[in-house]
């Protein structure tokens, strides 16, 4: 996705119609308020109606977490960076990811907004119960919470300066994919997977260009 300016103000207008514009937006906290029950009832039923062990609750969970990092990594590789020459296609990758890369800081689009989310979400855990059946009720939980960390994650990359010093690094990586090779730095939430397949930016080697990082600097209100 090559475009002659990236924006660091203002969106995209995605549909003409005005509703259908208004669905592709969305806030952190309502993603937040979406998933966080789910989660928690799906780990209290796994335990209290299906009688797993909390061993086995949490040892699922945190698989579903890990699995996130991978389906991320995937995911932002091949389907969000995915080259067409149709045009249909090419609107519909526009859509998906290629506005973010357009205006990386539209705040309002950080986070995959509900509709689609639930669409989306829905036929995750579908296709997981048909593979694994009840362990997807501990499995899935923690695919969302490696969802939701990571669309926090992006949110904080974005919309805010760097909060703490151990996410500098990510922060970094990921500026970097915006702004020099979108074809690096796929991870968001994590870099294993960057290290894994060799996508990973290499940050000592990689002069960190301080006015740039200046512009990028939300100012102290």
């Amino acid at each position: 996705m090559q475009f002659e300016k990236i924006h660091n103000k203002g969106q995209a207008r995605l549909f003409k119609n005005d509703y259908l514009e208004m669905l592709t937006k969305t806030h952190p906290l309502v993603i937040w308020g979406m998933y966080t029950p789910v989660i928690i009832y799906m780990l209290y039923y796994s335990n209290a109606t299906l009688h797993y062990s909390a061993g086995r609750v949490f040892l699922t969970f945190f698989g579903g977490i890990l699995f996130w990092s991978f389906f991320e990594y995937l995911a932002h590789r091949f389907l969000f960076h995915w080259v067409s020459d149709n045009t249909r296609m090419q609107k519909f990758i526009y859509t998906l990811h290629g506005n973010h890369h357009h205006y990386p800081r539209d705040k309002q689009r950080l986070f995959m907004p509900p509709v689609p989310s639930l669409i989306i979400s829905s036929t995750i855990l579908g296709l997981m119960y048909l593979v694994i059946g009840n362990n997807s009720l501990m499995f899935f939980p923690g695919f969302m919470l490696g969802y939701l960390m990571y669309g926090t994650m992006h949110y904080a990359i974005h919309a805010w300066n760097p909060p703490f010093k151990w996410m500098k690094g990510l922060w970094r990586n990921h500026h970097l994919h915006h702004y020099k090779n979108e074809h690096n730095g796929f991870g968001v939430s994590s870099t294993l997977w960057d290290h894994v397949f060799g996508t990973m930016f290499d940050l000592k080697k990689e002069k960190e260009d301080k006015e740039k990082v200046k512009e990028l600097m939300f100012g102290k209100k």
